[in-house]
């Protein structure tokens, strides 16, 4: 058994703070629980960095870095570059597909994954969010899902290999 407990927070650079607070706290509903600036790294480095975090229902985080001084390469995300997926109920997937196709954001889905449903929408900064609801009766054993999950991968390796 991992050691590792669960997500504290994943972080990502944002184009502009209060841009990002207005999808994260405003539109999905996630309060902004911290913010603080950055003078000066571990190793003596001097920035210009305000760091915020949006907490979710369990206490995990979705966490930015604004550092306007230090350029980067923002742009739209593909899903299967990078994203980061967010648990709602069914219920509120259905809320905020209405939300989002309402408020003439990007809006995507639903998806029906086999175990879950999801919906996307991109933020501010090019990355996209899904939002996944669990279907009701799925899921296995932790044993099951990583002997499957292995053999997938195991399968992938070998095939991958021969084109």
């Amino acid at each position: 058994m991992t050691a590792i407990k669960n997500l504290h927070h994943a972080a990502y650079r944002c184009r502009d703070s209060e841009e990002t607070r207005r999808f994260y706290e405003d539109f999905l509903g996630l309060p902004l629980i911290d913010a603080f600036v950055i003078q000066k790294t571990k190793t003596g480095r001097g920035v210009n960095v305000l760091h915020t975090f949006f907490a979710m229902a369990d206490g995990a985080c979705l966490a930015f870095f604004e550092e306007p001084d230090v350029a980067f390469d923002f742009k739209p995300q593909r899903d299967f570059d990078l994203h980061v997926a967010l648990e709602v109920s069914r219920a509120t997937l259905l809320e905020m597909l209405d939300k989002g196709k309402a408020a003439g954001m990007e809006t995507r889905g639903i998806s029906d994954h086999g175990f879950i449903e999801s919906i996307y929408f991109r933020d501010p900064n090019g990355y996209v969010v899904e939002l996944a609801a669990p279907k009701e009766g799925t899921g296995a054993s932790a044993s099951a899902d990583h002997d499957r999950a292995r053999a997938v991968l195991e399968a992938w390796q070998s095939d991958k290999h021969l084109g």
